[in-house]
């Protein structure tokens, strides 16, 4: 199954198999998105802009083998509990986020830690694998005098304790501290290929007026690795219809992977 992307003259033919989404979840105003800019474009925005959903996409040219990654910013206030439970069921990595100098929203990434767990042990059990769960917990804004802060580092790192697949990271995305290696270290966790990191493949982002030149969009290429990417501007958030066939070729896929295996250890 392949993923077909048109861009200008340009289309990007990307495998199912290396298709993946990042979720990021977190209360409101606790910077998950100036995290997710600063991944795609190093950028950070003084002005809070509430975030209801932001969807976003960067696509890879990786040794010549084509990678995608969407990146979903959910809303702080999850109005639609069955939207945010399909954006779980989606997820493939997750970036959990709360504020330093916030109690509310540390408790608010530990309901969101044993709902994701929940859900996504449902999924586990249709395709009847313990697939692993790669996950962060963030804890932003550590720019800020420690006299602000509300949650020890030593409560935090509890959550993450005994799992290999879950780190625990505090970041400043306005100083733009430790972001770069912890999606380092998610995408290691998730076995994405590492020039998809932000500190080893450098971001670049289509302007909108190159949509109207009759040319393909470029991919920069970084140097010595045979990478190139690129950030998609028209990606648009998939249909609840088109998120349930995603799951369910999950499924299918996981489920056939797994007899493939039983058939080699025979």
């Amino acid at each position: 199954m392949m993923k077909t992307l048109s861009s200008g003259n340009c289309t990007l033919s990307v495998p199912a198999k290396n298709s993946y989404r990042m979720v990021v979840l977190g209360a409101s105003r606790v910077g998950k998105s100036s995290i997710v800019s600063r991944f795609l474009n190093g950028r950070f925005e003084d002005q809070y802009t509430p975030t209801i959903e932001d969807f976003h996409r960067k696509v890879y040219n990786i040794r010549g083998d084509m990678y995608q990654l969407d990146i979903l910013d959910t809303s702080g206030n999850h109005p639609f509990p069955a939207m945010r439970r399909l954006s779980i069921l989606t997820g493939d990595v997750f970036i959990l986020v709360f504020s330093l100098d916030n109690r509310e929203s540390f408790d608010e990434v530990k309901r969101l830690q044993k709902q994701i767990l929940e859900v996504k042990s449902c999924l586990k059990n249709k395709t009847k694998e313990a697939a692993e769960l790669p996950m962060v917990i963030c804890g932003n804004k550590n720019d800020h005098s420690e006299l602000c802060r509300q949650v020890p580092a030593t409560e935090a790192e509890l959550l993450v304790s005994g799992d290999e697949n879950c780190a625990y990271f505090e970041v400043s995305a306005k100083k733009n501290t430790n972001v770069d290696e912890m999606f380092y270290v998610l995408f290691s966790m998730a076995k994405l290929p590492h020039e998809m990191s932000p500190a080893l493949h450098r971001k670049i982002s289509v302007q909108h007026g190159d949509a109207f030149h009759p040319r393909p969009f470029c991919m920069r290429r970084v140097k010595d690795t045979g990478a190139y990417g690129m950030v998609s501007p028209f990606a648009r958030r998939p249909s609840v219809n088109s998120d349930l066939k995603y799951i369910k070729a999950k499924v299918l896929r996981e489920g056939q992977a797994r007899e493939r295996d039983k058939c080699t250890i025979q």
